[in-house]
């Protein structure tokens, strides 16, 4: 498909609702208009290429800016192929942009693998990589998940500057724990280079995680998991997301890391543009064949995620993003906050202003998705995905 071309025939999701049997006109990777379905399409685009949506949902491409892996392949392999086969695996399921996320490791070992993966971005051929997501190694002790209590480190500007040279500046996102000693610099460095801080694995209390948002932590990571909770005496890390509007968060929205009742009353309290759907999937999700490897240890698909085989421990989610899109529609979001919550949000949040949305003059990222929820075509810059 051309990367100029007429989409006609599908049911577009706008900003402010759904456009039935519309026909998107794509110019050069660029929406150029939009039209409704009683509108005669201009006569010189009846020249160019057109595709039959077939009526379709069309959605802005999903952003996920939070995930470990997909159908087997993860920065963990430490090569440029398995971020290569990632990137375009992504791409199949509607994800036209992503965050390849580390998981915590010794400083020294995360260094190494940021410096063996750098050069692989930029040439990838799928989902546009990002830039990297470090989750760590700066997180507390007291709240570590999943991640091996052995690699957490005290945070330190130097090894973070070490981190960030060895990933030739290629770093979009840091997780870290906002009440930890020695956090402050790290956090001045990542808003002066244009890297999201975002504030998880952290044991903060209500105090503590709003003087990291004073320092310019206004972002959650996986809200609820792996963070101190809400209770009616002390808020904590969770309450302190909840009770302030502007401080954005991911959500799980697989229905098991966050119960769905839960997830429809965040929307309550959050403004759906401070809400962005995240996986957190791991490297074997979607792989058809075991063992099923993730971050070093076997896991198990038990109870809709992941789980490590050795204790039982949740590892991981199993979700896609169109499958999470489904789930916010089941749990309470309309069509379009869920759309939000997977393009625009993240995008807004990752400073993509032309990307996230089905609008005049946006990136031409579109997924079509079937009457389930199923990803059947994805259009990167305006180019079919096969």
């Amino acid at each position: 498909m051309s990367a100029s071309f007429v989409l006609q025939n599908v049911r577009a999701v706008l900003k402010d609702g759904l456009l039935p049997n519309a026909s998107i006109w794509v110019e050069n990777g660029y929406i150029r208009r939009i039209f409704q379905a009683e509108e005669t399409l201009p006569q010189p685009l009846c020249a160019l290429p057109h595709t039959d949506g077939q009526n379709a949902l069309a959605l802005a491409g999903f952003i996920d800016v939070h995930i470990h892996g997909f159908a087997g392949f993860g920065p963990e392999q430490a090569t440029a192929q398995a971020l290569w086969e990632m990137s375009a695996r992504l791409a199949r399921e509607g994800v036209c942009a992503f965050c390849p996320t580390l998981y915590c490791a010794k400083p020294q070992e995360m260094e190494q693998l940021l410096r063996t993966l750098a050069p692989a971005l930029g040439k990838e051929t799928g989902a546009k990589i990002l830039g990297f997501h470090l989750e760590g190694p700066f997180i507390s002790p007291a709240k570590p998940g999943v991640m091996k209590p052995q690699d957490i480190a005290p945070a330190d500007i130097n090894v973070f500057k070490r981190l960030y040279d060895a990933a030739e500046g290629k770093i979009a996102a840091m997780t870290l724990a906002p009440e930890l000693a020695g956090i402050g610099p790290v956090i001045e460095f990542c808003l002066e280079r244009g890297i999201l801080p975002q504030a998880g694995h952290t044991n903060a209390t209500y105090n503590e995680f709003l003087t990291g948002a004073a320092r310019g932590v206004t972002h959650a990571t996986h809200l609820f998991n792996a963070m101190s909770p809400f209770t009616h005496r002390a808020p904590n890390a969770a309450g302190a997301v909840l009770l302030h509007p502007k401080i954005s968060c991911e959500i799980i929205a697989d229905g098991v890391h966050v119960h769905p009742d839960v997830v429809s009353f965040l929307k309550r309290v959050k403004p759906i543009e401070n809400i962005v759907l995240v996986t957190d999937a791991l490297k074997p999700t979607g792989q058809t064949e075991g063992p099923f490897i993730a971050n070093g240890e076997e896991v198990i698909f038990d109870g809709g995620v992941w789980k490590r085989k050795a204790d039982g421990v949740i590892a991981g989610s199993a979700l896609t993003m169109a499958r999470g899109v489904k789930n916010l529609v089941d749990f309470g979001y309309t069509l379009d906050e869920a759309a939000a919550c997977a393009s625009a949000n993240p995008a807004r949040l990752m400073k993509r202003p032309q990307t996230g949305r089905l609008a005049e003059g946006f990136t031409a990222d579109i997924v079509l998705l079937d009457g389930n929820f199923k990803p059947v075509k994805t259009f990167i810059q305006g180019r079919e995905v096969k």
